[in-house]
């Protein structure tokens, strides 16, 4: 995607040259760390052999209707030179590369998520999900139920959503958004100019500057039109204001100042009149609940009684009526650069699309291009792609140039890894059923409302139209959200050049140790910054299970079980959790009392299966010197001994005051004792990053942790 073609224009090099290359480098270094992947289960989705399929899926959502292009505002990076989806725009910003996102007005392809809004919304409740990142994907899809509003003007009708109709006889104005499509029609020659200018400025700031809600009035021109109220059939001015943003409702409001913040600052800052329609004797706006006044018939109902009235009523009229409305807007596919699929569709003379034949498909990049951005597809300035579009079509016959999204790959790559050499289909029906919904998907929260939601939409487009046999219509069944870890406090990525390579850390250290302090870092849902210093202590763990392997000892030793069985039993809990910072922990404590003249083989022997999962390389190595012939990772989790060894609750407090209660078998040190409370969530958080000054230790029964003088 856009990474691979940014760094391909700083060196100055074709993209796939670009890719052909790091792609290697990137299997090396997977497979240096121990990376447990099945290689011959390897794709590319920048390969014409996998983006063939994306193509394809394109085509089967276009002939559902679920393909579109149409002509809109969209989200404009100046730096990137291309469009960007809602989801792409963060905090005003390209989620790519930082750049103040600006609008810009193009014909752009769409695939109809909103189609499958109230589904994607509903089956969010199947999922075993973390709470805040369904939070964020039911907010984003954003169900509101109210009315819709037909005003009436001498040209056109508009359509505006409310989830307070209860206040429509207070409505003094209507309000347009600067990229409201029927703003040209509604502005009258007169006030053209001042229009003109003022939906120029608009261009150049953010959606989130316009919805700041300072203090400063609220900025807007007036169109020269108006509209017929539909209950009173008063004429409402008709204005523009940047403050109504076109990915809310409808892109048009109904102004109620006497019972809306934003509306009430705009109406005094324009002298518009303010009409209170919600009996109340608190200062306007007041945007609470009570009985109407000032609404016709509809006086001395309870607002919310009103509002099921109102909104009836004006389904009876046909101006309107109840509704759901979603925040969700389609998808937007199409990009203006070089490196992602080609869109499938070829126009007529005339203009009007059509599919690409199947026979077509792959339909390949070209490579005669300038790919350099410039606003402008570059694939739109190759003469052999125009070329092939008249051979294989004819005269006057002319390809789409933009590319498509290269979330599009990734929203279903999981089908494909099941039978990535198959050239016959997209994928298997039979091993989808056999093995999706994937059990365990392990992913940063930044896709929440990226990735994840597209792949949900387009396995359940699979679903629906019969292309999987599934009952369930969820890909992801359980999902873990793992943190980011960072650079000087900025968020590591491939795409902001701020990576660190594991290559010299492996060199230095081997894998084993940037293994295991990679999860010795904390929680793996915590974001972290990375300091390469902490290795050592890893490091220097991975030593003294070397050491304790040159001291195997035949005889049994029952406090060696006993300390092994608690150990087992505390990791087994953790792993379920997902807490393998603290298993590291918990390693390094048994090693400790391991550590003695001589340690008991069977005990050794499957510690080193517990350690296996993260320490690959020198485990495979021990257990190989321990003289077994089959490889660690065939062999069965271990066993309890069963012995048995007094288990003590240890007390810890912070300033004298009870924070909680550790259970411990054996031995352990003040500083052991440490080092496990700070990676234990329960107790670490109560201890909210304070400096500890020192500690006062009880073997066996307290430990109090001094924070303050």
């Amino acid at each position: 995607g856009l990474p691979a073609e940014n760094a391909a224009i700083k060196k100055k090099a074709q993209p796939k040259d670009f890719i052909d290359q790091a792609i290697p480098v990137f299997i090396n270094q997977l497979k240096a760390v121990g990376a447990m992947y099945d290689w011959t289960k390897v794709i590319n989705t920048s390969d014409p052999n996998y983006y063939k399929w994306t193509q394809w899926l394109f085509l089967q959502l276009f002939k559902h209707a679920l393909a579109e292009k149409r002509l809109s505002w969209v989200n404009w990076c100046p730096k990137d030179k291309t469009v960007l989806a809602n989801e792409q725009v963060v905090n005003g910003s390209c989620e790519r590369c930082g750049m103040k996102v600006t609008k810009k007005q193009l014909s752009q392809w769409y695939l109809k998520i909103t189609d499958f809004a109230e589904e994607l919304l509903d089956g969010l409740e199947t999922l075993d999900w973390p709470e805040n990142v369904k939070t964020l994907q039911k907010n984003w899809i954003g169900r509101s139920e109210g009315a819709n509003v037909i005003f009436h003007t001498e040209t056109v009708s508009l359509s505006v959503f409310t989830t307070r109709v209860d206040t429509l006889f207070g409505v003094t104005a209507v309000m347009l958004a600067p990229e409201h499509p029927d703003l040209p029609a509604l502005t009258t020659p007169e006030y053209k100019n001042s229009v003109l200018s003022y939906v120029e400025k608009a261009k150049e700031q953010t959606e989130l500057d316009r919805q700041k809600n300072d203090d400063v009035t609220k900025t807007g021109v007036f169109t020269g039109s108006y509209a017929l109220h539909p209950l009173t059939h008063q004429q409402l001015p008709i204005w523009v204001a940047d403050y109504v943003l076109p990915t809310v409702g409808t892109g048009a409001v109904m102004s109620v100042p006497a019972h809306d913040e934003r509306d009430y600052a705009f109406a005094k800052g324009h002298n518009l009149p303010i009409v209170q329609v919600i009996d109340s004797a608190e200062e306007l706006p007041y945007i609470g609940e009570g009985k109407l006044v000032s609404s016709g018939s509809y006086d001395g109902l309870d607002n919310v009684e009103a509002a099921e009235k109102i909104a009836a009523d004006l389904a009876k009229r046909g101006f309107g009526g109840p509704t759901v409305n979603y925040r969700l807007r389609d998808w937007l596919v199409s990009r203006q650069r070089y490196w992602g699929a080609p869109i499938p569709i070829v126009y007529d003379p005339e203009g009007q699309p059509h599919p690409i034949k199947d026979e077509h498909l792959p339909l390949e990049l070209p490579t005669d291009v300038d790919f350099t951005p410039g606003g402008e597809s570059p694939v739109a300035r190759s003469k052999d792609y125009q070329a092939l579009a008249g051979k294989l079509y004819g005269k006057g016959w002319h390809f789409e140039t933009d590319t498509l999204d290269t979330f599009v790959d990734s929203s279903w790559y999981y089908l494909r890894f099941l039978s990535p050499q198959d050239d016959t289909r997209a994928f298997d029906p039979a091993l989808v059923a056999k093995w999706l919904p994937v059990d365990l998907y392990i992913g940063g929260i930044e896709h929440a409302i990226l990735h994840l939601l597209y792949s949900r939409f387009v396995y359940r487009f699979l679903v629906k139209y019969k292309y999987l046999t599934n009952d369930n219509p969820e890909p992801f069944q359980q999902l873990f959200n793992i943190g980011m870890v960072g650079l000087n406090g900025a968020k590591m990525s491939k795409s902001k050049g701020n990576v660190v390579s594991p290559d010299p850390l492996v060199e230095h250290y081997g894998t084993d140790a940037l293994r295991g302090y990679e999860l010795f870092l904390g929680p793996m849902e915590n974001s972290l910054d990375w300091n390469p210093r902490g290795i050592n202590g890893v490091h220097r763990f991975l030593i003294k299970i070397f050491q304790l392997s040159q001291k195997i000892d035949e005889t049994a030793s029952p406090a060696q079980e006993a300390s092994f069985d608690g150990y087992l039993g505390r990791i087994d809990a953790m792993m379920k959790d997902f807490r393998l910072n603290t298993v590291i922990s918990e390693a390094m404590i048994l090693a400790n009392a391991l550590s003695g003249a001589s340690v008991n083989r069977e005990v050794f022997s499957r510690f080193l299966i517990t350690l296996s999962p993260a320490f690959p390389f020198v485990t495979e190595e021990l257990w190989s010197n321990l003289g077994h012939s089959k490889s660690i990772f065939e062999s069965k989790w271990p066993k309890f001994f069963g012995a048995t060894l007094a288990t003590k609750k240890i007390k810890i407090l912070l300033d004298q005051r009870f924070i909680g209660e550790v259970d411990r078998s054996g031995e352990i040190s003040e500083h052991e004792l440490l080092e496990l409370i700070k990676s234990s969530p329960e107790i670490s958080q109560k201890l909210n990053s304070k400096k500890i000054l020192r500690s006062i230790y009880k073997p066996g029964e307290l430990l109090n942790i001094i924070t303050r003088g």
